[in-house]
């Protein structure tokens, strides 16, 4: 299984052939090396609707042939209207996608759509997270989020290989309270991510993974574009 970090939250995942990505945002991302156009997938997953999650989920899903974007109920509803191929589902749920099961969590943040010239926001539904087994692995993406202490239950009833969580501040979790998260999780291995992208949440992701390895956990701090195997 080879696992893509593409920056800010996106998270690429690709396994027996097959690929899925999470919360594609490149097109605005001054720190992405990649392009909507290069991205090869099968299934588009949505943690939530604001824009640095959302923006090349359309593009990126009608470029590989309709592939099916994978969110909260309403927010899919909303992409279907715009002629998109979706799944909804909700918290606790699991979509089998064939090559990987996508479970559905809570996260603690909002979600909602900004449409400037109506001056009007659209509820898009509640942010989650996403649990994701293939191979026999599981990978936790929490999306954007708070600390919240349902993290420690996640953490005693699943077994985490690799967990990928937010460190910027401000919009989400900070450095300490990630930390915490990553402790709760009890994930064999933890990569930041949703930091540095824009000013108010510059992080130093390098002293978060040293911090992590103090406690006993592997912090594997990826730049944009790198890829491990897991």
């Amino acid at each position: 299984m080879e696992i893509t970090y593409h920056g800010h939250s996106t998270v690429q995942i690709t396994t027996g052939g097959k690929s899925l990505i999470i919360d594609p945002f490149l097109s605005f991302n001054p720190l992405a090396k990649a392009k909507p156009e290069s991205i090869k997938v099968d299934a588009v997953l949505l943690t939530h609707a604001h824009d640095d999650h959302i923006l090349d989920a359309g593009p990126i899903s009608q470029a590989n042939g309709d592939a099916p974007i994978v969110s909260i109920v309403e927010l899919a509803t909303w992409l279907s209207w715009k002629g998109l191929s979706t799944i909804g589902m909700n918290m606790g749920g699991t979509v089998d996608l064939g090559f990987a099961q996508v479970k559905m969590i809570q996260a603690f943040h909002s979600s909602g759509i900004a449409l400037p010239d109506e001056k009007r926001i659209v509820n898009a539904g509640m942010p989650a997270g996403f649990i994701i087994r293939a191979e026999g692995k599981t990978i936790l993406h929490t999306g954007d989020t708070a600390l919240f202490g349902d993290m420690k239950m996640i953490g005693e009833r699943e077994k985490i290989d690799l967990a990928f969580i937010p460190i910027g501040g401000h919009f989400t979790m900070d450095p300490e309270d990630a930390l915490q998260a990553a402790e709760w999780f009890k994930a064999r291995q933890v990569v930041p991510i949703h930091y540095d992208t824009f000013p108010p949440i510059k992080q130093d992701a390098g002293a978060f993974a040293s911090r992590l390895e103090e406690k006993g956990i592997r912090g594997r701090v990826l730049a944009p574009g790198e890829t491990l195997t897991l």
